[in-house]
């Protein structure tokens, strides 16, 4: 009975360490570049920020965001900047705007790394244009300024990327 139940002992050891393996290996593939890119890189990646990339070019800014950070980006998808006005957009990317434009993309960037939990439980945050950016949280909504987020903690090896659903404009 006792070599039985050594090698039961033995069998079960094996399945719970081919488990583990399996388990870690599944997870590699759910997230195969976890913060490889910076968040411009990111950004680019996913598709959905078009308007965001041209507008982070034309303000001069992508080298800053593809920098050492670390950032939190509100980032406004292609659908945020298409409820802008008509032409609304366009007009940014001109260059004689270039120092408005400026002003509104800072307006959703925060030094440092903050993850959702955190964000969830902040009143406001200073962005890097230097105004103050409202925060509520009405059950599982997370608002900030007018924008919802929609989507949260897309680590970025410089930072981190919450997707909101409209472009945030400052006062």
């Amino acid at each position: 009975m006792n070599g039985r139940m050594s090698q039961s002992l033995r069998v079960m050891s094996f399945v719970a360490a081919v488990a583990i393996l399996l388990s870690l290996s599944l997870g590699a593939f759910a997230n195969p570049k976890p913060a490889s890119q910076d968040i411009v890189d990111t950004a680019v990646a996913a598709g959905s920020f078009k308007t965001l990339a041209a507008a982070l070019q034309a303000a001069g800014l992508v080298d800053t965001l593809k920098g050492k950070g670390p950032f939190t980006v509100f980032a406004p998808t292609d659908e945020a900047f298409a409820k802008l006005p008509p032409g609304t957009a366009e007009d940014l990317l001109k260059p004689e705007n270039k120092e408005k434009l400026v002003a509104i993309l800072t307006y959703h960037v925060v030094p440092g790394t903050d993850l959702a939990s955190q964000i969830a439980k902040m009143k406001s945050v200073n962005t890097v244009n230097g105004q103050t950016l409202a925060i509520s949280v009405d059950g599982s909504t997370v608002m900030v300024g007018n924008a919802k987020v929609i989507e949260t903690d897309i680590l970025c090896s410089n930072g981190v990327i919450h997707v909101i659903d409209s472009v945030l404009l400052p006062k």
